[in-house]
């Protein structure tokens, strides 16, 4: 299971931040582990390229179990993140201290998932 975004996936995201209807998003990451403390190390640079760009970490929780699914749908942590802007997201993505800190991300994990959902125009979680 891809850990990183594909080329497609990528120029996906930077059509919609340079589009007119580029606006806030949030991602939420699915995390299954291979290596917590690399990716703890990933976690401290992102947390600082999220900031700089003005995100932030909506909600964190670590996965208790799958009510529904199998094997493939079992992940150690759901974290969302709000973005101000698919650029936003984009900028974080290709930050070069996310380039170097990249590493131990995929030296971390052993699967992810990465969902695009709507955002409000505030960091906070609401209902659509």
């Amino acid at each position: 299971m891809p850990i990183e975004p594909d080329l497609e996936q990528l120029q996906e995201m930077q059509a919609i931040a340079d589009g007119p209807e580029d606006g806030p998003v949030v991602m939420l990451n699915l995390n299954k582990y291979k290596d917590r403390d690399a990716y703890a190390r990933y976690g401290e640079v992102a947390m600082r390229v999220l900031e700089r760009l003005g995100g932030r970490i909506l909600w964190h929780a670590p996965v208790q179990g799958t009510t529904i699914g199998d094997e493939t749908d079992l992940y150690d942590d759901v974290i969302a993140v709000w973005y101000p802007s698919a650029a936003a997201f984009v900028a974080l993505a290709t930050d070069p201290e996310i380039m170097v800190a990249r590493l131990d991300r995929v030296d971390g994990l052993e699967r992810a998932a990465l969902l695009r959902c709507e955002a409000g125009a505030e960091p906070v979680l609401t209902a659509p």
